[in-house]
């Protein structure tokens, strides 16, 4: 398992799996997104984005769309996309990173903290206006230091071995699922 960059291929499927799960897609551009991958059937797991704001002052950082296919949650896959996230963030010079999510008891384990929305930047409040109109009614604002990013051992321990919850099979198909009786059919090559 590991986390990517998201790719132009990945487009369609991010949009798909977004509006299912019914995340922000708002001013929605892949190249924003990273990806969790399963290294043994390239399986696409998680993802999430960094959204930068340009204001007056500069540049603000925002994870949003953050989302995990059922068959591979709790395997600490959200968990890695998002510090992919922090790491992007860090990487660009950010010094706080802000999420503005209804699951923000999930971020506070890795560092987050809940701030007022009074603390929030100008540009970052009207968009939380948004979010709760729209994709999140309970959405609340936190933020990070990225220096200040910790991962919990149990969920560094649990991505190292996930797998896709397994489906059931299909039983093969037989004639009788076309329309065929086997006992009654003839075959035009049929040789007994």
């Amino acid at each position: 398992m590991y986390v990517r960059d998201a790719k132009n291929r990945d487009e369609v499927w991010l949009l798909d799996h977004i509006e299912a799960m019914g995340l922000d897609e708002t001013a929605f551009r892949s190249r924003d997104y990273v990806i969790a991958i399963d290294e043994e059937s390239n399986a696409r797991a998680g993802f999430g984005r960094i959204r930068v704001h340009k204001t007056d002052d500069g540049e603000l950082c925002e994870l949003t769309s953050i989302g995990v296919l059922d068959d591979w949650r709790g395997q600490g896959v959200g968990a890695h996309v998002v510090e992919r996230l922090v790491r992007t963030a860090t990487d660009e010079g950010f010094e706080e990173v802000y999420a503005l999510t209804d699951e923000h008891e999930y971020l506070t384990q890795f560092g987050f903290e809940r701030i007022d929305v009074a603390q929030l930047p100008d540009r970052l409040r009207d968009r939380l206006v948004d979010k709760q109109e729209g994709v999140a009614p309970d959405a609340v604002p936190v933020r990070i230091d990225p220096e200040r990013f910790r991962m919990p051992g149990h969920l560094r321990e649990a991505f190292k071995g996930a797998a896709a919850d397994d489906e059931p099979e299909e039983p093969p198909e037989g004639p009788e699922d076309f329309g065929i009786d086997p006992d009654e059919a003839t075959y035009k090559y049929d040789t007994g």
